[in-house]
């Protein structure tokens, strides 16, 4: 059973930064690339970015590239999501969730956790 655990979330002011954790357990780490979507009140759920274990491949959503760093600890089967320079539109949910598939650059999510949430103060 995939189970993802989120933690980092937090109240930040603009400009400001976070990291995010996603302790990942239920199956091989190297199997599955695991990504971070975010859902904000309102709106629909936004890809954020994704990584693959194995080859190190990303994906960033455009809204996020240049400030998000995505990356993997694979002895600890735990990804990262480093946000800088944060704005208020990242306000939202974010959830860790695997398998992360990006297809025509479009990426879609299989389980995911119970979120944790990130708020952008202007």
């Amino acid at each position: 059973e995939v189970q993802l655990v989120e933690s980092g979330g937090g109240l930040v002011q603009a400009g400001g930064s976070l990291r995010l954790s996603c302790a990942a357990s239920g199956f091989t780490f190297d199997d599955y690339a695991i990504g971070w979507f975010r859902q904000a009140p309102g709106k629909e759920r936004e890809g954020v970015s994704c990584i693959s274990s194995s080859d190190g491949s990303t994906y960033y959503a455009d809204s996020v590239k240049g400030r998000f760093t995505i990356s993997s600890d694979n002895a600890k089967n735990t990804v990262y999501l480093q946000m800088n320079s944060l704005k208020p539109e990242d306000t939202a949910v974010y959830y860790c969730a695997a398998p992360c598939t990006v297809v025509a650059g479009h990426p879609d999510f299989g389980s995911w956790g119970q979120g944790t949430q990130v708020t952008v103060s202007s």
